[in-house]
C-alpha cells in the first residue's frame, strides 16, 4: 500500500475550513472527493492543521494511503484536474513511509497574518487581508510581540472550544514588519492553540492603535483569562504558509 504526502494551497473565502462539516464545503472534502473521482477509493486524509473557515493556506500538508501504486506526479495531476473549480490546488506530492503523519510528525508550523492599514476600502485584497483604517504603530507592535515569544501558558489567547490537552506552547517567533500600507505578522511554533494566532494579532492591534502598551499585553498573558485578550483578528487575513518535518 503506497503512502503519500501532499502540499496544498487554498483560498479559504468560500470554504468552511479544513475539516469536513455539514454546513458547507471544506478543503478535506474537496480533496477526498477528488481522490474518489480519480481512482474510486474512499479515503480519509489527515492535515497538519485544522484551519478555520476563511483561513487560507500556501503550504498546508496532508497524508493518505491508496490501495494501489501510482506515481506521485500522476496523483498530483489527477487531483488537480478533479479539484476544479474548487479554490484548492495540490502543489507537490511525494511518497512517504507508513509511519508519517502530517499532523504528528510536524516539527514546526509557520503562519502569516496580513493587515492592510489604510483609509481607502480594499479591492484586490478584499477577503485576503484585514482592513484596519486606524493608524497602526508597527514599531510598538513589534516590540510588544517579544513578550509572547518563548514558552508560556497561552490560555488568554485560546478559544473556549480549544480541544488541546494543555495551554502550554512554545512560540519560536512572532515578528511584525511593514512595507507601505501592508503589515505582516509572522509566527512559528511546533503547534498552536485554536485561534491563538488570531487572538495574538488582535491584541497586537490594540498596541498598534495605542490602546494597549507592551505591559498591558504582558498582563493579559499572565492573567490566563480569555476575557483579557483583545478581539480575534478576522480569519481571512491568516495564512498557513509552511509546515516543517525532520
Amino acid at each position: 500500500m503506497p503512502f503519500y504526502r501532499v502540499t496544498i494551497e487554498y483560498d479559504g473565502r468560500a470554504l468552511v475550513g479544513w475539516q469536513r462539516q455539514k454546513n458547507g464545503p471544506s478543503v478535506q472534502q474537496h480533496i477526498e472527493e477528488a481522490i474518489f473521482a480519480f481512482c474510486g477509493e474512499e479515503v480519509r486524509i489527515q492535515g497538519a492543521g485544522r484551519t478555520d473557515a476563511g483561513v487560507h493556506a500556501l503550504g498546508q500538508v496532508a497524508n493518505f494511503a491508496l490501495a494501489s501504486y501510482r506515481k506521485p506526479e500522476v496523483v498530483m495531476n489527477a487531483l488537480n484536474f478533479h479539484l476544479k473549480p474548487a479554490p484548492v490546488a495540490i502543489l507537490d506530492c511525494v511518497e512517504v513511509d507508513e509511519d508519517f503523519s502530517a499532523r504528528f510528525s510536524a516539527t514546526r508550523r509557520h503562519y502569516l497574518y496580513r493587515i492592510i492599514n489604510r483609509r481607502a476600502p480594499l479591492t484586490v485584497d478584499a477577503g485576503l487581508a484585514w482592513h484596519v483604517k486606524r493608524d497602526l504603530d508597527t514599531a510598538a507592535m513589534a516590540r510588544a510581540a517579544s513578550v509572547l515569544v518563548g514558552q508560556h501558558d497561552f490560555t488568554t489567547f485560546r478559544a473556549a472550544a480549544c480541544q488541546a490537552n494543555s495551554p502550554l506552547r512554545t512560540l519560536d517567533k512572532l515578528e511584525v514588519s511593514r512595507a507601505g500600507e501592508l503589515i505582516e505578522v509572522r509566527t512559528s511554533a511546533q503547534s498552536f492553540l485554536h485561534n491563538q494566532v488570531r487572538a495574538m494579532v488582535g491584541s497586537l492591534s490594540l498596541v498598534g492603535t495605542g490602546q494597549w502598551t507592551a505591559g498591558d499585553l504582558q498582563a493579559a498573558l499572565e492573567a490566563r483569562d480569555r476575557q483579557r485578550a483583545g478581539p480575534n483578528a478576522p480569519p481571512y487575513g491568516l495564512y498557513l504558509t509552511q509546515v516543517d518535518y525532520s
